[in-house]
């Protein structure tokens, strides 16, 4: 299967090796795995802050890359939402409208579309989970605690197929962590806040490392739990699942 691989901008500056463990999964799991060079930022930062209109040509740059592709793939829940949700091309609409459709988070791919049921992985260590609320609640990628319905967690799923993994159990499984994109920005008081509490869920139930299918929200963890010394860590699902 031929897979367009997209990876967000700050993943790329901050994060890549969250980009290469994504490839080498992909790569792993069958994947033959194109990354197109002129990939830039996706737009959502404008957008989230009311500037959707100044997104014009990151969504003419971003179908221009993306066109033609089955599937595209992101290690980022977020970004996804966004490109689902508001990718727009005066001129090439029906290539951006094919996009919308064909693009998935990357634990939404290999569970929906590749269909994964054994992971040749291992990562000793006990690890909490954390829910991105793109992830949860704009691309349903696990059961919101508040409905009475069936619990599943795609992301979980996965993990849970990783060799020595312990994963804890936390008393808010999908709390927000307060990062929001630019909202921790300019509501840097309340979404510190925020953080504090859900590292705090993690660290009381012994985590050894965090994890989540957006690195955005891990960023935002990280940086609390530098603050405080604590010697848990962050790691993006995809170098869990990649782990050997």
């Amino acid at each position: 299967m031929k897979v367009g691989l997209f990876i967000p901008c700050y993943v790329n500056q901050f994060y890549p090796q969250v980009g290469i463990a994504t490839l080498e999964l992909l790569e792993k799991l069958g994947c033959e795995v194109n990354y197109p060079v002129g990939q830039t930022c996706c737009g959502q930062p404008m957008a989230n802050s009311g500037y959707e209109s100044l997104t014009k040509d990151c969504n003419e740059l971003f179908t221009k890359n993306f066109a033609g592709y089955t599937h595209i793939v992101c290690p980022s829940g977020s970004c996804v939402l966004h490109i689902k949700d508001h990718l727009h091309s005066q001129k090439n609409e029906p290539a951006a409208a094919s996009i919308r459709h064909t693009i998935y988070e990357l634990t939404e791919f290999l569970t929906d579309v590749l269909k994964v049921e054994k992971l040749n992985a291992k990562f000793p260590y006990k690890v909490g989970m954390h829910q991105s609320c793109h992830g949860e609640r704009g691309l349903h990628l696990s059961q919101m605690t508040e409905l009475v319905a069936a619990p599943f967690s795609k992301p979980e799923k996965l993990l849970r197929m990783v060799e020595g993994i312990e994963l804890i159990a936390l008393d808010r499984k999908d709390e927000c962590c307060g990062f929001g994109g630019t909202f921790s920005v300019f509501e840097e008081a309340v979404s510190a806040k925020m953080g504090k509490d859900r590292v705090q869920d993690h660290v009381e139930h012994g985590a050894q490392y965090i994890t989540a299918a957006d690195m955005s929200c891990l960023m935002h963890m990280e940086g609390i739990l530098k603050r405080q010394k604590s010697k848990v860590q962050v790691k993006h699902i995809a170098e869990i699942l990649n782990a050997g």
